[in-house]
């Protein structure tokens, strides 16, 4: 996720692998709950596992890559595995020591199960599930690619190109069609072809943009203004910005509730979440959160939304019918990326 806390500059380029099993897993309590909150804790370079019905870490995931770390996740549809792209030790656009490979790792017994090698330093970032084709799609940046990788054989099948540097984050439409990247430097959003591995368009946006998201419908993509407290909305039927949305403060991770009603935005700087109503394409109430928040992720039950906080360490639950925390989770330093295993 965006910029990395971790400022230290480090010698090598090399991702190395690990051995699965010993010393990989710290449980703290007990086994697994069914469902899990993944949070990646980018300072304390693991993985915090997260019982939703009591709000508490129940065990962490060291990665174990000397001195680099991963920044976002993603779990199976099944729950059962996580996967960890390991970035580097810095931020979007930043010079410092790039990762090349992506964890796997089989989250009940919380052991590495296996590795992905992109062959050379890419920078992987963002890795997004598409349950139509069954592939696992990863941003790698410096190649200025998406990476279409099989999760069954972890061998990389396709690469989708961006045109355009900086591909930190991808959304993907609901029946897998359609990719759109946020291009943080450029400013941009590429939308792509995911099927025949092309890009279709490249929309400028602003000096600097952050985050990405698709609405349920699929009508509508929303990325953040890092120079002005607005959000583009972009059109997917024309691929061009219809809008803009105001908001109180420049704003950072987005996502959809479940019902497709609102959209959530995180507001690092006011230390808030708006709520947007997609309707009028205005914010309609804000939510204090711990300070600077930067991912959001909807619960698939549509009842709670999770926001990550690099600053605290900690994970505000939203109650999204009563519209105030309900929680703060304790997890890393650094919290930073999400996902939901089942």
């Amino acid at each position: 996720m965006g910029n990395s806390i971790v400022s230290r500059l480090v010698v090598g380029g090399v991702c190395l692998g690990l051995s699965a099993g010993v010393g990989f897993a710290q449980s703290h309590a007990g086994a697994a709950t069914k469902a899990s909150l993944l949070v990646v804790n980018q300072v304390d370079r693991n993985i915090s596992i997260v019982d939703p019905v009591t709000g508490h870490e129940v065990a962490t995931i060291p990665e174990n890559v000397p001195e680099l770390h991963a920044h976002e996740a993603a779990a199976s549809p099944d729950g059962r595995t996580g996967y960890f792209p390991i970035y580097g030790n810095t931020g979007v656009g930043h010079p410092g020591l790039n990762g090349r490979s992506m964890l796997v790792v089989d989250l009940a017994s919380r052991k590495l199960v296996g590795t992905v090698d992109f062959g050379h330093e890419v920078r992987p970032h963002c890795p997004v599930f598409d349950p139509n084709s069954g592939l696992l799609y990863v941003t790698t940046e410096l190649d200025k690619t998406v990476t279409a990788i099989n999760p069954k054989t972890l061998k990389i099948v396709a690469t989708i190109p961006t045109g355009q540097e900086q591909s930190h984050m991808l959304a993907l439409s609901s029946d897998g069609s359609r990719g759109y990247t946020a291009n943080v430097g450029p400013g941009t959003v590429s939308v792509l072809d995911m099927k025949a591995h092309k890009t279709l368009a490249v929309i400028p946006i602003s000096k600097t943009t952050q985050r990405i998201s698709v609405s349920r419908d699929d009508s509508m993509v929303f990325t953040a203004d890092q120079t002005q407290p607005r959000l583009a909305v972009i059109d997917t039927a024309t691929n061009k910005v219809k809008s803009w949305i105001a908001l109180p403060a420049v704003g950072y991770g987005t996502a959809s509730t479940r019902d497709g009603r609102w959209l959530l935005v995180a507001m690092p700087k006011a230390n808030a979440v708006a709520v947007v109503d997609l309707k009028s394409l205005k914010v309609v109430r804000t939510i204090a959160v711990p300070k600077a928040p930067q991912e959001v992720l909807a619960r698939p039950d549509g009842k709670v939304a999770y926001v990550s906080s690099m600053a605290t360490g900690q994970v505000a639950a939203i109650d999204l019918v009563g519209w105030k925390v309900e929680n703060v989770i304790v997890a890393g330093k650094g919290a930073d990326g999400l996902a939901w295993a089942k």
